[in-house]
């Protein structure tokens, strides 16, 4: 009602800039979330243990919007390096926008994204670290001589696999949450803004159909992870083969 198109144009069309703002922050968030997790715990209760809490929990109980906003005041406004909002600069045709102007208007936007999605993996990662650390198996690990990296590698990060990728799957709804306030922050054009001017314009077959569209995203979201498991736990498999 809003567009005059089919909702599915509309939908193909927002998923487009949402889906790569989603991906390149999901990426980022696990990456340096797992990595900020397993160096806390290795260093537990030492300054930099301390100060990794620190920036996660801050980031925890800091809204989304918020964090963007601050982005925006600092990165775009002050400095002047990156552009306020849109996905690509106003008044230029689509076919003379290059791909240099489509990444200065993403940068912004997925890294507020990313920043966000950092703190949940860092913390969860750093728990389960620390429980198998603490665990028998790695004091007869080390009894036999194994310490230092080869140790974390061989026996930690293995085991805690598994709830890292859980966590980091089951992130795809926060994602698309995520998303709508940080598209509304940068005025970016996807399925976020989308879903806020359905609702708020009242047009209902636009916004059943987001609806529908984001569980099944966060469906396939779940669905990956279990058939990841298969590859990443042998015992999964001869369970499927019982």
């Amino acid at each position: 009602m809003i567009y005059r198109r089919p909702v599915l144009d509309v939908i193909q069309e927002k998923f487009v800039f949402s889906i790569a703002l989603m991906l390149a922050a999901w990426v980022l968030s696990g990456v340096i979330g797992f990595t900020l997790g397993v160096i806390a715990a290795v260093k537990k209760e030492s300054w930099i243990d301390r100060l990794i809490k620190l920036y996660c929990y801050t980031l925890a109980s800091t809204p989304t919007f918020w964090v963007g906003l601050l982005l925006l005041l600092f990165f775009a406004a002050y400095l002047g390096w990156f552009p306020v909002g849109l996905g690509v600069p106003p008044g230029v045709l689509a076919e003379e926008v290059t791909l240099v102007d489509r990444l200065r208007h993403f940068i912004l936007p997925a890294l507020t994204l990313s920043i966000v999605g950092v703190a949940n993996v860092a913390l969860h990662t750093r728990q389960k670290l620390i429980e198998v650390l603490n665990s028998d198996f790695i004091m007869f690990a080390r009894a036999r001589g194994e310490k230092g990296f080869p140790l974390i590698w061989r026996h930690g990060l293995r085991n805690i696999a598994l709830p890292a990728i859980t966590l980091q799957f089951a992130a795809f709804g926060e994602l698309f949450g995520g998303a709508v306030l940080v598209e509304q922050v940068f005025s970016y054009p996807g399925l976020g803004q989308a879903t806020v001017e359905a609702g708020l314009r009242g047009d209902v077959p636009l916004l059943m159909g987001l609806v529908i569209f984001s569980a099944i995203f966060v469906f396939i979201g779940n669905f990956l992870a279990d058939v990841i498991y298969l590859f990443v736990d042998p015992r999964t498999r001869e369970r499927e083969a019982l």
